[in-house]
């Protein structure tokens, strides 16, 4: 029974095959009235419940409505609307949740939350957000890199800002997918500065992953096929103006997405906040592909629960 928790524990393999289904889906639907099936209803009598312990637009969008295209159902909860926000143990609603559903999705705000889940339940786990990673994000990025003609087995993709979730689970498709992976984060934000993260580039590097950590932001763009970054503020954060303070200069504005290649494309996860880790005229420029990429969610994540389902 296979988890989606984190990339590094997927083969190459599998991460291709669900790419591959992602981009067939969405061509399959072309012209397709959103609320309408897929022609194949893969999920045809499959339900998928949903844990939300942190607030949520794209990934409660996204599978909901890619759990109907697929002919399921899913059912939506916050941790506070569930015995598990009163004290229920996660192991107990574990097994409780693995006798009324197919799969659980969990937004976490502690990635140990959705690996005590999975060691319990009898059912696939997603992991939909953790403070550890976001393997749905990357899944949807790297299609819309693809989608933009980016060969991910020979590409170059820059990192500037804050070492965060997201940048963790770039770091962990990097050995399965090739690409080479650059990082501009500043001190105190970086990957290894933070012990949930800390050993996760040698781990990566173990696997052959080429990433290269510790570039100035200029650097880092240099020729590069895509430029990421993400808000520098997420929630929970309590120190908004040290961060931004330290952010700033790794902005991505016009000049910085120059240096990179002709052809470079730029990704945000979203929410984004104009002024602050990219200027207005780079989010809303020709090689921002980021409503491409929030749209992607749709696709990337019905094809992770029909590959942790067994469905083709």
């Amino acid at each position: 029974m296979p988890h989606f928790i984190s990339l590094a524990d997927i083969s190459p393999r599998d991460l291709r095959a669900i790419l591959d289904d992602a981009h067939a889906m969405k061509a399959a639907r072309k012209g397709q009235p959103k609320g309408s099936l897929d022609p194949s209803a893969a999920l045809n009598g499959e339900t998928l419940a949903m844990i939300f312990e942190k607030a949520s637009t794209r990934t409660r969008f996204s599978f909901e409505q890619g759990m109907r295209q697929l002919g399921g159902t899913s059912i939506v909860a916050g941790a506070n609307d569930m015995q598990l926000g009163r004290g229920e143990s996660v192991a107990d609603t574990a097994r409780v949740l693995s006798r009324f559903v197919d799969a659980v999705m969990i937004r976490s705000n502690a990635h140990s939350t959705i690996t005590r889940f999975a060691d319990d339940a009898d059912v696939p786990v997603i992991n939909g957000l953790s403070d550890h990673n976001h393997p749905c994000q990357i899944m949807a990025d790297l299609m819309t890199l693809e989608e933009r003609g980016v060969d991910l087995s020979t590409a170059t993709l820059a990192w500037i800002g804050d070492g965060n979730n997201v940048l963790a689970s770039f770091v962990n498709a990097a050995p399965a997918f090739g690409f080479e992976l650059r990082i501009s984060s500043p001190e105190g934000y970086r990957l290894e500065d933070n012990p949930k993260t800390q050993g996760l580039i040698a781990a990566a590097k173990a696997k052959n992953g080429n990433i290269l950590d510790g570039l100035t932001p200029d650097a880092a763009a240099e020729g590069a096929n895509a430029l990421i970054t993400d808000c520098w503020v997420s929630m929970g954060d309590t120190d908004k103006e040290e961060r931004i303070a330290a952010l700033s200069p790794y902005q991505i504005d016009a000049a910085r997405l120059s240096k990179a290649a002709a052809d470079a494309v730029f990704l945000h996860c979203l929410p984004a906040y104009r002024g602050q880790e990219m200027t207005e005229e780079v989010l809303e420029g020709p090689q921002s592909a980021v409503w491409d990429e929030a749209e992607n969610r749709l696709h990337a994540q019905k094809a992770v629960v029909k590959w942790c389902l067994g469905r083709k």
